[in-house]
């Protein structure tokens, strides 16, 4: 009886502590809500995209600095929780939920990639928290395969297909081009995705398609294929794909005297490209990019100038998604008077003309942005900037 007695007294001292305890981190809570916003960051922190991610929340950081150090939003400061989903999609599910169940964050922003913002959909579409993905392109993000519009899901740059329309534009406009051969990555639903707006854009501004062509990825000889491209001597190739590919196939076409100009998208924006196919075979080529840090608009050289004395370095245009995403969270939060995540998801919704380092956003229907893009244009092994083009 002793025995047992001494093992309930020991229980209710352990509840009672366990109570304690719990009251303390409610009291916590309820001190940091008075104090603290709390924004949650679903990143992929390691894994194989690792440096994609410390970039992006790199500009988030700083966004969030920025606005702490003038005061914070109505009365209060960010705090920015960061989940690491290992640059996978069922670790993005998990951070998601730690995210919102266990930090109680208000929103989230993130992931990088977009199989991983696709994984964590689910989770805050339910637990009816906003998410905003800077960098997810995939437009499925925002609009499901049942035409509905995700309520809680927004995006800070433009979609997949936008930069097809961009890039037809600007080889009709700029490039004056009349002809075009389209090489893409039949392995890539992304990359046949611009292939196909970018034809559809081509062709409504009077341009002809002498051919279409495709590879995997993972190829190394594209000999065979570019032979053919050859003979059909277009005034340019259109190659939506990734930096890797990109750069095997440029050297190969330069080496059989392919002399037509190629156009990319954002996927070639990795100093890996001229590594692979070396500074002959990039030079006067041009791909579409979310921002360029050589841009003269004023508000791109205050962020570069801020971001570099923070980190000493040059940002990416991953970082500088990240950093608009942190500005238009905190607008939306700032107009929502509140930091329950219902009126945030409203604000969000309603913005419009804001300015972010980038340009200007407005977001549309399907809460995609509305936002002009740039064109890069490869200079001894460099990228230089050649124009913006507004949507």
């Amino acid at each position: 009886m002793k025995n047992k007695l001494t093992k309930i007294a020991s229980l209710l001292v352990g509840l009672a502590m366990g109570t304690s305890l719990l009251a303390g981190c409610g009291g916590a809570a309820t001190q940091a809500d008075s104090k603290e916003i709390l924004v949650g960051g679903n990143f992929e922190m390691t894994g194989v995209i690792a440096n994609f991610g410390t970039q992006t929340t790199n500009g988030l950081k700083l966004a969030f600095k920025q606005i702490n150090d003038a005061g914070g939003i109505n009365g209060k400061k960010i705090k920015f929780i960061i989940a690491d989903n290992k640059s996978e999609p069922s670790e993005s599910a998990n951070a998601t939920t730690k995210l919102i169940t266990n930090d109680k964050v208000k929103v989230v922003i993130g992931a990088v990639s977009s199989s991983n913002v696709l994984a964590a959909i689910p989770i805050a579409e339910s637990n009816k928290v906003p998410l905003i993905t800077p960098t997810g392109t995939n437009p499925k993000i925002t609009v499901g395969d049942d035409g509905k519009v995700n309520s809680y899901i927004f995006r800070s740059c433009f979609i997949d297909t936008f930069q097809g329309s961009i890039m037809a534009n600007f080889a009709t406009n700029s490039l004056n081009a009349k002809t075009v051969v389209v090489y893409s990555d039949n392995s890539s639903d992304e990359s046949k995705g611009l292939a196909e707006v970018f034809i559809k854009q081509f062709e409504a501004a009077g341009g002809k398609v002498l051919g279409q062509e495709a590879f995997l990825q993972k190829d190394q000889d594209f000999k065979a294929t570019l032979t053919k491209i050859k003979a059909l001597n277009p005034d340019i190739v259109f190659l939506p794909a990734y930096y890797e590919e990109v750069g095997k196939i440029l050297k190969q076409a330069r080496e059989l005297g392919i002399t037509a100009k190629f156009l990319g998208t954002d996927g070639w924006d990795d100093p890996k490209m001229v590594e692979v196919a070396g500074t002959d075979a990039v030079e006067g080529n041009f791909f579409s990019n979310h921002y360029s840090a050589q841009d003269s608009d004023p508000n791109v050289k205050s962020f570069v100038d801020a971001y570099k004395a923070e980190y000493n370095q040059e940002p990416s245009s991953l970082a500088a998604l990240g950093y608009d995403a942190g500005l238009m969270v905190a607008d939306a939060i700032k107009r929502a008077g509140s930091d329950d995540p219902e009126k945030i998801r409203k604000a969000l919704e309603e913005t419009k003309n804001f300015q972010v380092s980038t340009g200007i956003i407005s977001l549309d229907d399907s809460h995609n942005p509305i936002k002009s893009a740039v064109v890069i244009e490869m200079k001894d092994g460099k990228q230089v900037f050649k124009e913006k083009i507004n949507p």
